[in-house]
């Protein structure tokens, strides 16, 4: 059987295996001498010169010591040889020796093949041809002959073609409309390469391409105080017109047509990069990889479902380095707009909280983490969405005010998120919400935070409906629909569809018609990936629809409640004629979640109340409605209504007085 050939690695430290086993070469000098052979590529090295490169003043004896450490290689590459055979890997000619290495058998000589052949493949297959050559880097190049003259102009070149590639894939990467992939190599690239412009110009494009127009002028930002600060210079007219694109929006700039797969495919490239940053620890890039994954949850169906999935690992990941700054930074990264009050994922979002309140323990007192600290109490405020519990507001309001502290437009956006979330804890707050609304569209037009203007807009949809200003939440939802159209924001028009299906029910259209608009709404649903929204979202609608209707509730128990089972099940318990038992399942109710649904479950619970004569229940219900009086009852949610506010109210009014 034939012995398998020898590789070589000079991409890193000088190494040699067969197979997967390791070589042993003894001493520096027995590397570095394989290293200048490897460097000649297969071309004889004379004695004479491997002793000037091996010493700055050669020993008397150094041509013994080259020939000794040539013998001892020879042992080690070809231990099977039999005495006096000749070599057949490093041979002897002439006047010194060569390695005769196969092409494929070297590192770098497969990293320059992989290059090379990339420029001629199509394309969509270049950049994981790229890749696979990049992979073959394990550190710099010929890294123990760091300083030697005779290796200096090849680690030059090596390196230069390294950074080539890189630059070349993220180019590619943009191109085809896969932004948001090149990110994070071009983070860590920039990182340890700050000088050079196209990588900086071509990080800030792909960020303006994945919605991140605040980033990508951060970028461009930090480009010119690096520029300045280390090398004097100005930036070049590629990022100056690359600027001033971003601040006009030049359409020039907007990111080519996507094809219809490509949530499925991002989801795959995320899954690619996460196995070779977190899974290897690689700390340098995750929070590149959890920017990634946030770009991906706005692409919604299995994208969001992926991006939940792979978020609480990457927060694993950063707690195990035991470094609470980048634990922070990996837990804020994720500042995905969220307009919807209850929680996706209960047990996750537990989890991230316990997790962002652990690192605030952890984080240093000092102003420099004050914007680390912000996040994580916006992450906090966030995932304790329809959570009844002080904490949640109470991390709302901190993250606020150190926010506006700062005056850093990205930061108080994702604080006012989390305000936002927090905004639901009594019934009517729509005013309270349609400020934070029209203070993120603010911010989202003037900084470029795109994300966040339609964030704000559907927040200002919500409210509006809520106050009964149809007019005004109808101007919103156009503006949602035209920046998802152009920003490819599909999970927005799932609201619009249904602020729709509300307007139906709210402006006394046919109820047939009313019923088919929440239909076709919550078919709109279907694989967007919110379970949250989903679950019980329509049965409750149309239990809306038949009250504000002044028809009877007609509640199917094998329906999908969800949450709102609660105040289902005592519906059909009145129907069958079992009124003890739905008396006493009102008097279990609890108080509705702090969530944008508050209102249409304080008048669920308020019709039970009107049909058993509960008091009770009927103070409790017109006290917990009475601040909403003049707002559409379930309409913050800009999803469904029960009908005017005052309406109940009154009812409960006569009730109570008869």
């Amino acid at each position: 059987m034939e012995a398998e050939a020898v590789t070589f690695g000079v991409l890193g430290a000088v190494t040699a295996g067969r197979g997967p086993e390791a070589l042993a070469l003894k001493g520096p000098r027995h590397r570095a001498v394989l290293a200048r052979l490897i460097l000649a590529r297969r071309r004889v090295v004379p004695v004479a010169r491997m002793v000037e490169d091996l010493w700055e003043a050669p020993p008397p004896r150094a041509v013994g010591a080259v020939r000794t450490f040539v013998g001892d290689l020879r042992r080690v590459l070809e231990p099977d040889r039999p005495p006096r055979a000749p070599a057949r890997l490093l041979v002897t000619e002439g006047p010194g020796y060569a390695l005769r290495a196969a092409p494929d058998a070297v590192d770098a000589w497969r990293f320059e093949a992989a290059v090379a052949e990339a420029d001629l493949l199509p394309a969509a297959q270049a950049p994981d041809r790229l890749r696979a050559a990049l992979g073959e880097w394990r550190g710099p190049a010929y890294a123990e002959s760091g300083t030697a003259d005779w290796a200096r102009g090849e680690r030059s070149r090596l390196t230069e073609l390294r950074l080539r590639a890189v630059e070349r894939r993220a180019e590619l990467l943009v191109e085809l409309g896969r932004a948001a992939e090149a990110v994070p190599d071009l983070d860590a690239h920039l990182a340890e390469h700050p000088w050079r412009e196209e990588s900086w110009r071509l990080l800030a494009l792909a960020l303006y391409r994945t919605g991140r127009q605040a980033d990508a002028l951060a970028v461009l930002r930090r480009a010119r105080t690096l520029l300045a600060g280390r090398l004097g210079i100005d930036p070049g007219p590629r990022l100056r017109r690359l600027e001033a694109g971003i601040l006009a929006q030049d359409p020039d700039l907007d990111p080519p047509d996507e094809p219809a797969d490509a949530a499925a495919r991002l989801w795959a490239r995320t899954t690619e990069a996460y196995d070779r940053t977190v899974a290897a620890g690689a700390r340098a890039r995750l929070e590149s990889t959890v920017g990634l994954l946030r770009s991906l949850a706005v692409t919604g169906g299995g994208g969001l479902e992926a991006a939940r999935e792979h978020r609480m690992t990457a927060v694993q990941a950063a707690e195990e380095t035991g470094d609470a700054e980048l634990t922070a930074r990996v837990i804020g990264a994720y500042d995905v707009p969220a307009n919807w009050t209850r929680s996706d994922d209960p047990e996750l979002a537990r989890r991230i909280v316990d997790a962002a309140e652990r690192t605030l323990v952890a984080l240093p007192g000092d102003p420099a983490a004050d914007a680390a600290r912000c996040r994580l109490l916006a992450t906090v405020a966030l995932e304790s969405r329809g959570v009844r519990s002080p904490r949640g507001p109470r991390a709302a309001a901190e993250a606020e005010r150190i926010a506006r502290r700062l005056d850093d437009p990205a930061l108080l956006a994702f604080a006012l998120n989390g305000v936002f979330m927090q905004s639901c804890t009594r019934a009517g707050l729509a005013p309270r919400r349609d400020a934070i609304g029209a203070e993120l569209t603010a911010l989202g037009i003037r900084h470029g935070l795109v994300n966040h203007e339609v964030l704000g807009h559907l927040i200002r949809l919500q409210a509006r409906a809520a106050l009964a200003d149809l007019t005004a939440a109808d101007e919103h939802a156009r503006a949602v629909d035209r920046l998802a159209e152009r920003h490819e924001r599909p999970l927005a028009a799932v609201f619009t569809a249904w602020y729709l299906a509300l307007r139906e029910a709210a402006t006394g259209s046919p109820y047939d018609s009313a019923e088919a608009a929440y239909r076709t709404a919550a078919a709109r649903l279907d694989g967007a990936g919110m379970p949250g929204l989903e679950r019980g979202l329509l049965p409750l609608a149309l239990l809306g629809l038949r009250l504000a209707r002044g028809r009877p509730a007609r509640v199917d128990r094998h329906a999908d409640w969800g949450p709102y089972r609660p105040w289902a099940e005592p519906f059909a318990l009145l129907a069958e004629g079992r009124d003890t038992e739905a008396r006493g399942a009102l008097r279990a109710l609890s108080e509705p979640p702090p969530d944008l649904l508050y209102e249409a479950l304080c008048c669920a619970e308020a019709a039970l109340a009107l049909d058993l004569g509960d008091r009770p229940a009927l103070r409790r219900t017109y006290d917990r409605l009475l601040p909403a009086s003049g707002e559409l009852a379930g309409a913050g949610s800009g999803l469904l209504t029960f009908g005017p506010v005052d309406g109940w109210l009154t009812a409960i009014r006569r009730a109570l007085e008869a």
